[in-house]
This record gives structure tokens, C-alpha cells and sequence, in this order.
């Protein structure tokens, strides 16, 4: 699968995206780098949400469900081999499970990703 990634175009987004998986609570202006790291990127919002589910989510689920899980920010060195290698060596029906995952826990960064994309939407019109 990563061979049709870009990874150099994905990193920026993976790091910006592993806020959501940090056991604090996002302020206004984390959403608004995450926004602007979006807008930056080539890819839409929408784009930017699978990401999320199929690459970052497999990866960093497990700290969203620690009780005191990582709360300073990932090491992002760490963080892209730890996503490339789950790229890497993912199989094509690993995508029905992580889906299925993710819907059970998409309720814990729902409100992040309304939150998201209002800021998201205001700064593209701008």
C-alpha cells in the first residue's frame, strides 16, 4: 500500500493528526494548525479523515484507550516509521477491521472533528 503513498506529502498531515490521539484536551489554536496543515496539504478534508482512519488511527488507537496515555506529543521520527511500517506490512483486508474499529471509537475525536472543521471552513474562506 505505501507504494502508492506519498509519504514526504502524508507526514505533515500524520503529525498534525496525531494530536487528536494526546490525552489532553486541543485549544483553539491546535485546531487551527491542523487546519492550516490540511489546507497546506494536497489533500481535502475528506481525504484528510480517511487518513486518519486507515493510517493514523491503526497506529496510535492504543493511547486513547490507556488511562494515562502520551500527553506531550509523539516523536514524530518515531511516529512516521511506526505509520510507514504499518503501511508496509498491512493487507488489504486489514481496511474491514480498522473500519469497523474505528467506528466503535470515532466518539472519542467526533467533537474535535466538528470542531475541526468549522475552523478548517473559516480559514479556507478567508
Amino acid at each position: 500500500m505505501l507504494n502508492i503513498i506519498n509519504s514526504k506529502e502524508r507526514k505533515p498531515i500524520w503529525i498534525a493528526l496525531s494530536d487528536f490521539y494526546l490525552d489532553t484536551e486541543l485549544q483553539d489554536f491546535d485546531f487551527r494548525y491542523i487546519a492550516k496543515t490540511i489546507l497546506e496539504s494536497p489533500y481535502t478534508f475528506e481525504e484528510v479523515k480517511t487518513i486518519n482512519t486507515y493510517e493514523v488511527f491503526p497506529v496510535l488507537q492504543s493511547n486513547l484507550l490507556q488511562p494515562a496515555g502520551e500527553w506531550a506529543g509523539f516523536n514524530e521520527k518515531r511516529l512516521v516509521e511506526a505509520i510507514t511500517d504499518y503501511l508496509e506490512t498491512k493487507k488489504s483486508s486489514d481496511d474491514m477491521m480498522i473500519g469497523a474499529n474505528y467506528k466503535k471509537y470515532e466518539w472519542m475525536q467526533e467533537d474535535y472533528w466538528v470542531r475541526l472543521e468549522g475552523i478548517y471552513n473559516e480559514m479556507r474562506g478567508k
